[in-house]
């Protein structure tokens, strides 16, 4: 089935400006119609992000024809739940929440590691099929944060996705834990369109080390940090579109510019790209791969993989709020132990390929973060 014609560019609807705790309806209104004006159609909301699909409702849905943008919507099944049947209600509460009649694109949130597990077991694949030949949905496909391997291993399972939604940007390209030109090229493998998430890493590319800010400054004057990465990824072959997670007005006009007529990277910029990425992978940065050999061996349960890369986000980045975030994800939310809690017994060591010095990492991490 051949998805719908839409521009390289994506409005995020995760990151929305607030006015105080509440999202800004009303910039977001603004945000959407210039969007809109610009010759762009797609917005990317989910079940799971809070506030998002009332606010793109008042914002987008109640002030323009249905038929004038592209609504993505998606189910976190593994997210409080605790039966199929519950799991199927996130669709119904996303359509009453956004008021959009039916999805233009919906996806499996988040696939990968055992999470992937809960959409087979609760046969949630059969049925969004049966809401899509219902008309609730028109495409189907998954967003995934893991491994080129398991991605493979879902493609071949489930050969009716017909999309898939990556972490794709010039940090993570080799990356051995996030795998973003590997997942991108058995996307294409298989043949499947992909939507680009996370081109400026959560922000972290749009401000990244100086080092390397130098080097996109040198190479173009001017252009944004941000304006790089997404260009990055919007180059990349097989890409429908690439999601920026816009959070005001001056984030939305930078990204029109960048992305306005985008015809594809001239070869000095890749190079200029390729030298910023050296540059990067150059910073000094726990070299874990996350196989998390070392968690089955911890007696303790410490969450080695996640704390590794909060730790690298603050000691490369220097983004505290970005590292307490990933900590809170891929630590607590996996209801793993802190650094503190290790017992410093080197059993993990002792399983670790890359022959990390663990203990001295973890005692690292503990005065970080405490």
């Amino acid at each position: 089935m051949e998805l719908p014609r839409t521009g390289k560019l994506g409005f995020g609807l995760m990151r929305l400006p607030k006015k105080g705790e509440a999202i800004d309806v009303e910039q977001v209104a603004e945000m959407a119609d210039r969007f809109l004006e610009s010759g762009f159609n797609y917005f990317d909301t989910a079940w799971a992000y809070p506030g998002s699909e009332e606010a793109i409702r008042k914002a987008l849905v109640e002030r323009h024809p249905r038929e004038s943008f592209l609504l993505a919507s998606k189910n976190a099944a593994w997210l409080k739940c605790t039966s199929p049947a519950e799991a199927k209600a996130q669709l119904d509460v996303s359509l009453e929440r956004s008021g959009a009649g039916y999805f233009d694109f919906y996806l499996l949130h988040n696939l990968g590691e055992g999470r992937t597990r809960t959409f087979d077991d609760w046969k949630l694949w059969d049925w969004a099929l049966e809401q899509r030949e219902a008309g609730r949905i028109r495409h189907l496909g998954f967003s995934f944060h893991a491994g080129a391997d398991e991605l493979e291993a879902i493609l071949e399972a489930h050969p009716e996705a017909e999309f898939v939604q990556l972490q794709i940007n010039y940090a993570d390209w080799e990356s051995p834990s996030i795998q973003s030109r590997r997942c991108l090229e058995v996307a294409r493998a298989h043949g499947k369109p992909v939507i680009v998430m996370e081109p400026v890493k959560g922000g972290l590319l749009a401000v990244p080390p100086a080092d390397v800010a130098a080097v996109l400054e040198a190479a173009e004057p001017g252009a944004s940090c941000a304006s790089w990465a997404v260009r990055f990824a919007a180059d990349c072959e097989g890409v429908y579109t690439v999601l920026s997670g816009m959070s005001d007005r001056a984030q939305m006009e930078d990204n029109l510019r960048t992305m306005r007529g985008f015809a594809g990277l001239t070869a000095a910029q890749r190079e200029a790209l390729r030298k910023a990425r050296e540059t990067l992978e150059a910073h000094p940065m726990v070299p874990c791969t996350s196989c998390d050999y070392c968690a089955k061996a911890c007696p303790a349960d410490v969450g080695i993989s996640g704390t590794f890369a909060a730790l690298n986000v603050l000691e490369v980045y220097g983004d505290r709020k970005k590292a307490e975030g990933e900590l809170a994800w891929n630590v607590d939310g996996a209801g793993r132990k802190r650094a503190v809690a290790c017992l410093r017994c080197g059993a993990c060591e002792k399983v670790c390929p890359q022959h990390i010095a663990i203990r001295e990492v973890l005692a690292r991490a503990a005065a970080a973060f405490g």
